[in-house]
């Protein structure tokens, strides 16, 4: 796929787990799991502001365009 995930690593870099995320956005952490690993099909724009906002950075800080 060529859309490529990079919230680990942004989660890493500021050293924040999922169960901790997961509560500050609301969602489960089994969903946010998903998310970082690359494995959701889609995300909701509401969710893509709230992780933003919590992480203080942007969509392109997360999610970026590879061509195959």
């Amino acid at each position: 796929m060529p859309i490529i995930v990079n919230l680990d690593v942004i989660m890493a870099k500021q050293k924040i787990g999922v169960a901790e995320l997961a509560a500050i956005i609301d969602i489960t952490p089994v969903n946010l799991s998903v998310l970082k690993n690359g494995r959701a099909k889609a995300i909701r724009f509401s969710t893509l502001e709230k992780i933003c906002k919590a992480l203080n950075c942007t969509p392109a800080d997360i999610l970026e365009y590879r061509e195959e």
